[in-house]
């Protein structure tokens, strides 16, 4: 059953799965073999123009949620609605891509690092708050730390967290973490299905 809602599909699978690629069609394959394996949700890194059409063809999936992410401007922002982006992901946190967001009526998820910042985007009305990067920050001890005093941040930790340690910061209480190249790094199109097949079984565990 798809959900239409990407920040309800966020908190119901847990894990979002970060794809960078050079084009589009390496995206394509990448989100394909990880939908295989189980995954569900996917943030497509736009750097360039030319992986929106990874983002049109992956959302006529009606199993999974597109995200766009890498987002600064909103001239992009558009661009990844036009193709098909249930939501909009910044590497920052700016009023004025969230302005944009909010008048399109699409959710945005503004990226941090310290505190301050995310208690900012909370007050924001930011649905999840991404913190980056969770692993030079200080991994899970980092985001308990956070949490201690701001339970009520919606935090999904990203950047260096991995296969065998992304379920601590679930544990920690973050909704959901954003797992990337341990995903595909230096794999075949069989080994990234596999990849995700164990990160969705670690779910069950």
């Amino acid at each position: 059953m798809k959900i239409f809602n990407p920040i309800e599909s966020i908190n119901k699978n847990k894990i979002v799965a970060v794809v960078r690629a050079e084009d589009a069609k390496e995206a394509i394959e990448k989100a394909d073999a990880l939908s295989c394996g189980g995954l569900k949700v996917f943030e497509i890194t736009v750097e360039k123009d030319s992986i929106l059409p990874a983002i049109e063809y992956l959302s006529k999936n009606s199993e999974i949620t597109v995200m766009a992410g890498g987002i600064i401007t909103s001239m992009r922002a558009q661009a990844a609605i036009t193709a098909g982006a249930s939501a909009i992901i910044s590497p920052v946190f700016q009023k004025n891509l969230l302005k944009f967001c909010l008048g399109n009526k699409v959710p945005h998820i503004a990226t941090v690092s310290t505190p301050n910042e995310a208690y900012d985007a909370w007050k924001s009305r930011i649905p999840v708050i991404k913190i980056f990067p969770a692993k030079s920050m200080g991994q899970v001890e980092y985001i308990e730390d956070m949490l201690r005093p701001m339970p009520f941040l919606n935090l999904m930790p990203s950047g260096g967290v991995t296969l065998d340690d992304f379920k601590l910061y679930l544990d920690a209480g973050a909704v959901a973490v954003g797992l990337g190249r341990c995903l595909y790094k230096d794999a075949s199109l069989k080994e990234i299905k596999e990849r995700a097949k164990y990160a969705v079984s670690q779910l069950e565990n």
